[in-house]
């Protein structure tokens, strides 16, 4: 546990936190004019490892050698040279923070986007401390400034990363589609006809994150994944992407509590843990990894039936009523975020390779397409 203070004055600025994983959707632009909920569960934090924020350099301002020295190997629109290390946390965690009046609006739509720098300042000194994100289509959250906070530990005891073995017991799954609510609207039990029924913005940004790696993965032959809402999330656009010609390469789910996978196994859809960020990994295979949030990944091995929606009002916790109609599925096919997407492959250095390097420059087109 821990607790960021102040580096000019010492005064605390959070609650005691835990450490866990930087989420994938951490960075996601997500539709438009569309209210995202808080990226971060209370009472944690992550660190994300590269420079985010402004300044920023476009990518002609950059030379190739200095983006491969930064793990960036393809065209991206811009850099950052922000530093790196940032820290978010749900904005609720925050204490003795005020926002700062003039820099409150910088380059915002429906909120505050800290477009312009950390619009938050430490209430004791008044040094600006951190970015407060509140805008549409983007998670609410506070990133607290690297460079003008410090970590010092928290009293308490310490507790150890949960097992992959209590996490499978833990079962807490990621829905795959969502109510997604306009900002500005509020939404009322029974009520769902008011908002549009969606895939889940953090399954499309895991799917954006995890294609990447099964478009390296497949060496540019084809790839076949499992029926069912696996082949719904990803064969649409891997049958778009990849050729039709050369002897496909198999994936398959993988993970803590499923059965070895077989020899003639090429790719595995494997868990990332929520709290280290460990991928989960085989012995004595030499199958690809290919990485998704543990919540998506358990839902994908162990689906749950849809649930009613109340014709009106809500029923009591625990209490389902097998009259009611389903919750709506959404009606267009599953895409994969793109933004979550381009970052992923450009940071592999497989991208090098002109098929790839095809791929992420006609991401545009691919997108106009329908398969992101």
């Amino acid at each position: 546990m821990f607790v960021f203070v102040c580096a000019a004055c010492s005064a605390e600025l959070t609650t005691p936190l835990s450490q866990v994983a930087l989420p994938v959707h951490a960075h996601q632009k997500y539709g438009n004019g569309i209210q995202l909920p808080v990226l971060m569960e209370s009472g944690t934090f992550a660190v994300d490892s590269e420079p985010w924020g402004p300044p920023w350099r476009t990518w002609e301002e950059v030379h190739p050698d200095e983006a491969a020295a930064r793990g960036v190997y393809a065209p991206v629109y811009a850099l950052s040279d922000g530093a790196p290390g940032a820290i978010v946390i749900a904005p609720g965690d925050a204490r003795g923070t005020v926002l700062i009046p003039e820099n409150r609006g910088g380059g915002y739509c429906c909120g505050l986007d800290g477009a312009d720098g950390p619009n938050v300042a430490c209430v004791a000194c008044a040094l600006p401390v951190a970015s407060r994100i509140d805008d549409c289509s983007l998670w609410q959250a506070m990133w607290l400034a690297p460079n003008a906070v410090r970590r010092l530990p928290a009293d308490g005891a310490d507790a150890a990363p949960l097992s992959w073995a209590e996490l499978m017991a833990e079962g807490k799954g990621t829905p795959p589609f969502e109510p997604i609510a306009t900002w500005g609207s509020r939404m009322r039990a029974g009520h769902w006809s008011n908002h549009q029924w969606s895939w889940s913005p953090q399954w499309e940004a895991a799917a954006g994150r995890a294609l990447a790696h099964l478009l390296v993965a497949s060496e540019g032959r084809p790839v076949i994944v499992p029926d069912g809402l696996v082949g719904e999330v990803f064969q649409h656009a891997l049958d778009a992407l990849l050729p039709a010609g050369p002897p496909a390469r198999r994936a398959v789910l993988a993970g803590p509590g499923r059965p070895a996978p077989g020899g003639d196994t090429d790719i595995l859809l494997v868990p990332s843990h929520p709290q280290t960020g460990e991928v989960w990994a085989p012995v004595g295979t030499a199958a690809y990894p290919v990485p998704l949030p543990f919540g998506v990944w358990l839902w994908l091995v162990f689906p749950e039936p849809d649930l009613p929606v109340p014709a009106s009002g809500g029923l009591p916790n625990g209490i389902r009523d097998d009259f009611d109609p389903p919750a709506p599925r959404p009606h267009h096919l599953f895409r994969a975020d793109p933004g979550t997407f381009r970052h992923t492959l450009v940071r592999l250095p497989a991208v090098r390779s002109p098929w790839l390097r095809e791929i992420v420059d006609g991401l545009t087109q691919h997108s106009r397409a329908g398969f992101f």
